[in-house]
């Protein structure tokens, strides 16, 4: 099957190449600075590379003195700065191979979730997991430990089976779960410490439908109370706040084939349920996001907030993340509602998630089911970086881990502290890139 969205697609046999025009086929290197997504970071690469083919991107990394690779940008930090030479991802060979024996699809680094995903429904297939954001590249995403949302729901690095890889010299590695079982936890969520990599290898099951719906004004101290059979309440479950008000919307992103199509009731947790769509971020136009009322529809289509073809979130924003150990939501939502008023003037929205435990070394949600809670900060990183160590004050004690491509305060050593398997990763760095290629400033710092 072929499918129009800017990808190769092979499935039952059958293949054929469509290259978007936007897209460049060709080499290129500049001189040029890149920034990341939200436009804080200016990187500092001497030189930006764009290869449009595996050999291109190996002669490359062979040749630097360093080398860090760049997807979509959507970090708020310097985890993709370098002083020497940065690869753009996007241009290389844009593979979307779905192999239904298997269970699994083969993806190019450079695609985003939403080219993924709409390729794969396409195929009859899904993802069980989405970010929020469908415009970001799943190689980025799954580096940094990036997640969906749900009880029942690891982060999208859990869905990966096998990647493929560059290493220092221009060699190519693969890794995969079953064959490597003692390295691959490590490789998965890796920061770019370990190569650029060119492909991933994602669990699929068969395609299916979520609706959902959405609940404004609801008491805090309500989802506090029963934490549990709020998150459990769906598929997917995310409330939204700005601590201050003690209030929030809550939005359940149910699974139709099993979770059924109804809702728990109009006046669910003392909110109001919207009619019409809404949009986490005042002002911002409602139709960015994905369709709500309860309106069944594809999977990609639903478990995002929103749509890939609009300006996700705000744009003009700063982001920070915070996962805690499960158990420390009510601590955490006492803690942060006694900052609201030094929240106030720089937070547009927090959203509290919940993240499944896994067993892959540098995951956020390592050996315990976790709470996510994301801010997103107005662009102005004076105003907001007191704010942002005063919530990390009160969060870190809890057992917070910090998200890898947002911003913190915390010392790296600090942060190291909190993963207990990074002494392995340490390891792992140094058989794999025994010469430091993949290394910059930030991963520096982590690891020594």
């Amino acid at each position: 099957m072929t499918c129009g969205n800017g990808a190769k697609v092979t499935y039952g046999g059958n293949c054929r190449p469509y290259t978007r025009p936007y897209y460049r086929r060709i080499m290129q290197t500049t001189g040029t600075p890149t920034h990341n997504w939200a436009g804080n970071i200016t990187f500092g690469a001497e030189r930006v590379h764009r290869p449009a083919s595996l050999d291109e991107l190996r002669q490359t990394v062979a040749g630097a003195r360093r080398v860090r690779a760049l997807g979509t940008g959507h970090s708020f930090n310097r985890i993709a700065d370098t002083d020497d030479d940065q690869v753009l991802v996007d241009g290389l060979p844009r593979r979307v191979e779905v192999d239904p024996a298997a269970g699994t699809v083969t993806v190019g680094a450079g695609l985003r979730y939403a080219e993924v995903a709409a390729a794969l429904h396409e195929a009859g297939f899904a993802l069980a997991n989405l970010a929020s954001l469908p415009h970001i590249s799943v190689a980025g995403s799954v580096a940094t430990g990036t997640h969906g949302s749900g009880d029942g729901q690891q982060g999208l690095a859990s869905a990966v089976a096998a990647l493929e890889l560059v290493g220092p010299e221009g060699d190519l590695v693969r890794l995969a779960r079953d064959t490597d079982p003692d390295r691959f936890p490590g490789a998965v969520v890796n920061l770019g410490a370990l190569g650029v990599v060119t492909a991933l290898t994602l669990d699929v099951e068969p395609a299916f439908d979520v609706a959902q719906w959405v609940w404004t004004g609801v008491p805090l101290d309500a989802v506090a109370a029963d934490f549990d059979a709020v998150t459990g309440a769906a598929y997917s479950v995310s409330t939204f706040t700005d601590w201050g008000s003690g209030l929030g919307t809550v939005v359940l992103k149910r699974r139709v084939d099993r979770d059924g199509a109804g809702h728990p009731g109009e006046n669910w947790l003392g909110g109001t349920l919207a009619r019409g769509q809404w949009h986490p971020i005042a002002g911002m136009p409602a139709d960015f996001c994905t369709r709500q009322e309860g309106v069944p529809g594809p999977s990609h289509e639903r478990l995002p907030h929103f749509r890939p073809e609009f300006t996700p979130s705000k744009g003009e924003e700063l982001q920070s993340e915070l996962f805690l150990p499960r158990a420390q939501a009510p601590a955490a939502f006492a803690a942060l509602r006694g900052l609201g008023d030094a929240l106030g003037p720089v937070l547009q929205v927090s959203e509290v998630r919940t993240i499944a435990a896994d067993e892959l070394w540098l995951s956020p949600a390592q050996g315990r089911d976790s709470i996510g809670v994301h801010f997103t900060w107005i662009r102005d990183p004076a105003a907001v970086t007191p704010v942002l160590a005063a919530v990390e004050e009160r969060l870190l004690p809890l057992g917070a881990r910090p998200h890898w491509g947002k911003l913190t305060t915390a010392a790296p050593e600090e942060i190291a502290a909190r993963f207990p398997r990074l002494d392995d990763f340490r390891a792992l760095a140094r058989d794999l890139d025994p010469v430091g290629r993949f290394r910059n400033a930030y991963v520096d710092a982590l690891l020594g």
